[in-house]
């Protein structure tokens, strides 16, 4: 900014509060300069304060510009009535920006600078450059699909949609407005979307919580997102050998999946009400098409496919607990993220990809279902939890208080077997005695997610879908197995920081970086499993330096129960399954975020 070759505008102005300036545009944003090379004296009710020499306003935090009627200018620098200064009718332009509290984390605030000149023409040519350069940053987004629901949190769906509302028309950003009616609603507007329709737009944004986004993200990636499937429990061998062949077996029945079971009954999609077997985000004929293109078994190829370098999702907070957005963020603010988004803010998010080879022991394995989940896929207490809650909807955000208790105290243990895959990283310090582990936190730009993986530095990069069967089907990648009894299974794909877990359930997951977090709690006494929960809600604590529990950074793992009811739990949705498959998915999408700031 401090080179004049670069300046494209230059100009004298008034700026409100400081008075008359000398205001030069570049390519990296506005500088304004009081005339006077002093500095500028103000006064307030006789306090005296001063205003630095020179203001800057960076491009990348202007938001909107908006052309005004003529008005007032407050002018400090002229005499008035009362006290030093006065208000000058001049023409006027509003350049709207972002202030970042250098205190992290912590929301952004909205700013303005309003700017005034006596000629019209000078005013309009400020807006039409500064316009014109804020447009050049490809990354905004121009058109946007926005679903809103009405009825999270504390119904606050609507309300925090009229909050931020005005800020996406103020930039100048298209939106189209959906109010979800009933569950899976969102699932099958954005699962039905035409690919024409789908290309025109820059993002879809969900105004709810963490269950909102599952469904859209469901939606989109049910018949766009192309890669094989994890193995599935019975298909290891010794060390996957078997892999191929059920991998061949799944295409010769992918005429069924996405079927429910015949003992399971069909859920319809026009169904209002949640109970526990009702799963609004299954594939239908209505709403997700045949799945057999998913494995590529059809001439029709999708014309959007995920990865999308292009298109990003977006959440705006107004849900229980909003576990993504402060993952992805720091901050639980609908302000902040909506600033994210229109100011083109982009990082990448690992997917888990859930596979569901059996919904209960006497299912047959013949046709399984593909769910994703973007922050968690939990079972026992994670499932119990989730199914107890949906039955007490109306008492709002507190329920999963109440439920929490209530499946705690029953302390209802699972047998069960998972196998998980060992990353070759940590199988140097495998057999080292537990100790507290180092965390390096995820955050803005984090190296960890930015660094890209042996598959990825060698692919072309116009091929977006690579196939992980080579994977693991390697002689030299070593699965591990667990059998007993378990209070709880999870997998956590971020953080998963909230209001009660500040630092979530493993504090240093990262946002891209290709692995899950898998949690194994064993069974153990009441006492002791109180107090890892309890370490959940405190800050720098280790809530899985336990005995009892097994702590495992892994791209890929199975689970077999012989339970007849059981249940899992998908960002929030329930999904009923004694046989899963579940693998990370790196990078699968793209947030409008950058990461939280600490």
């Amino acid at each position: 900014m401090e080179n004049d070759d670069e300046v494209v505008l230059n100009s004298t102005l008034f700026l409100d509060g400081v008075g008359e300036v000398v205001a030069k545009l570049n390519t990296d944003g506005l500088s304004c300069s009081p005339v006077d090379s002093n500095d500028v004296t103000t006064y307030c009710l006789g306090l005296r304060s001063y205003t630095a020499k020179e203001t800057k306003i960076s491009l990348s935090d202007v938001y909107a510009i908006e052309q005004q009627e003529w008005g007032s200018v407050y002018d400090p620098s002229v005499t008035g009535t009362f006290l030093h200064g006065d208000y000058v009718e001049m023409h006027r332009f509003v350049v709207h920006g972002v202030v970042r509290p250098k205190k992290q984390p912590a929301p952004w605030i909205l700013s303005e600078y309003i700017f005034g000149h006596k000629d019209l023409n000078t005013c309009e040519a400020w807006v039409k450059q500064l316009n014109s350069c804020i447009s050049n940053q490809y990354k905004r987004p121009k058109k946007l699909l926005v679903l809103v629901h009405p009825l999270c949190g504390k119904r606050k769906g609507v309300k925090t949609w009229e909050t931020v509302a005005p800020i996406f028309c103020r930039a100048k950003v298209e939106t189209k407005v959906i109010m979800t009616e009933r569950a899976g609603h969102a699932y099958d507007v954005v699962s039905t979307l035409p690919d024409k329709e789908l290309r025109s737009l820059d993002g879809i944004v969900t105004v709810g919580g963490d269950g909102l986004f599952n469904e859209v993200l469901n939606g989109l990636l049910s018949s766009r997102h192309k890669a094989s499937f994890p193995p599935p429990p019975t298909g290891l061998g010794q060390n996957g050998e078997n892999y191929q062949n059920q991998q061949m077996n799944i295409t010769m029945n992918a005429d069924d999946m996405g079927d429910t079971p015949a003992d399971e009954g069909n859920s319809s999609p026009e169904t209002s009400s949640r109970n526990d077997d009702h799963e609004p985000l299954l594939p239908t004929s209505q709403t997700a098409g045949s799945l057999v293109s998913k494995l590529g078994m059809t001439d029709e190829i999708p014309s959007v496919s995920f990865p999308n370098d292009r298109f990003r999702l977006g959440l705006i907070p107004a849900g229980s607990t909003d576990a993504i957005v402060l993952s992805a963020t720091g901050v639980r603010d609908p302000v902040t993220s909506t600033l994210h988004i229109i100011l083109g803010s982009k990082m990448s998010l690992d997917i888990a990809q859930v596979v569901r080879w059996k919904t209960r022991p006497s299912s047959v394995m013949d046709s399984p279902t593909l769910r994703y989940a973007a922050s968690f896929a939990g079972y026992g207490f994670y499932g119990d939890v989730i199914k107890e809650s949906e039955k007490l909807r109306w008492m709002g955000p507190m329920r999963y208080d109440y439920a929490g208790t209530m499946v705690f105290l029953k302390h209802k243990t699972y047998e069960a077997e998972v196998t998980y895959l060992e990353p070759q990283i940590m199988e140097s310090s495998s057999h080292e005695p537990k100790k507290k582990r180092q965390k390096q936190i995820c955050r803005t730009n984090c190296m960890v997610c930015n660094e890209p993986t042996l598959s990825e530095s060698d692919r072309d990069s116009s091929n977006v879908t690579v196939s992980k069967s080579d994977i693991y089907t390697d002689k030299d990648l070593k699965w591990s197995t667990v059998k007993g009894r378990f209070l709880s299974v999870g997998a956590a794909v971020i953080s998963c920081r909230n209001e009660r877990a500040p630092d979530g359930l493993v504090a240093d997951a990262h946002l891209s970086d290709g692995f899950l977090h898998l949690i194994l709690v064993k069974d153990c006494p009441h006492p002791y499993y109180l107090w890892h929960l309890t370490q959940l809600t405190k800050r720098d604590s280790d809530p899985l330096n336990y005995s009892f529990i097994e702590h495992h950074k892994t791209p890929a793992f199975t689970f077999v129960s012989q339970h007849d009811r059981s249940l899992w739990n998908l960002d929030g949705e329930i999904l009923q399954a004694c046989h899963v498959s579940v693998q990370a998915c790196r990078g699968l999408i793209n947030l409008f975020a950058s990461g939280p700031e600490v």
